[in-house]
């Protein structure tokens, strides 16, 4: 049977159905089984247990972007290719976001209540690259990916030790973020200019601070 080709219209409303599916709605189970769910957890004091929550509502922040900034390529993707490619990643990044839920909750803590904002300036972001041309799009996704596996490489080393729950889930997260970054090279991804390289660690340090708090 032919595959339906999405219409601009098409692609929009499945861009605010994922949007509210993200920040209107709790994640809930994913369909894929939580890495952290057959691991004890840990005993924690109350600055550990804090922290800890801190760092992976700062994981839910960056995914509810992720989320946005997926959708935004794929809404002005050229190549269906590509835009399936875009997808399919946000699936996976939608396991993520429900993990980092599921422990924010099990450590006592809610997700950042900047979410909404977090969504919106990345869908912004992520179609504007894309209406540049998909090799621009996919050079943001690729320079985004390494970002977000040192920014998770750095949780690893904060998180405490013995929290195993929390580092299985960010574990997985940056292996599978680090291939996300490797197809989107392979798929012909343009190397971003220095400069915007930097203003988006300079983004994602603001998101990170304020995600940790509020």
């Amino acid at each position: 049977m032919q595959t339906r080709q999405l219409t601009p219209l098409d692609r929009l409303i499945a861009g605010l159905d994922n949007a509210l599916r993200t920040v209107a709605a709790p994640a809930g189970q994913s369909p894929r089984p939580n890495p952290a769910k057959d691991i004890d957890e840990a005993s924690l004091d109350a600055a550990e247990r804090q922290h800890a929550a801190g760092l992976m509502r700062v994981n839910h922040a960056g995914e509810v972007a992720a989320q946005a900034l997926y959708q935004g390529h794929a809404v002005v993707a050229r190549d269906t290719g590509i835009e399936e490619q875009m997808r399919e990643a946000a699936k996976e990044e939608f396991d993520h976001l429900a993990w980092c839920e599921q422990r924010i909750n099990e450590l006592g803590e809610s997700p950042s209540r900047l979410s909404p904002v977090w969504y919106a300036g990345a869908f912004a972001i992520g179609a504007a690259s894309g209406l540049l041309g998909d090799k621009w799009s996919l050079g943001f996704i690729a320079e985004t990916e390494r970002q977000v596996v040192d920014h998770l490489d750095s949780h690893l080393e904060g998180l405490p030790e013995q929290d195993a729950k929390s580092r299985a889930i960010v574990t997985t997260m940056r292996d599978e973020e680090a291939e996300h970054g490797e197809n989107a090279v392979a798929a012909g991804a343009a190397e971003l200019p220095v400069p915007v390289k930097r203003l988006m660690k300079l983004t994602a340090r603001v998101m990170t601070t304020t995600a940790y708090r509020v």
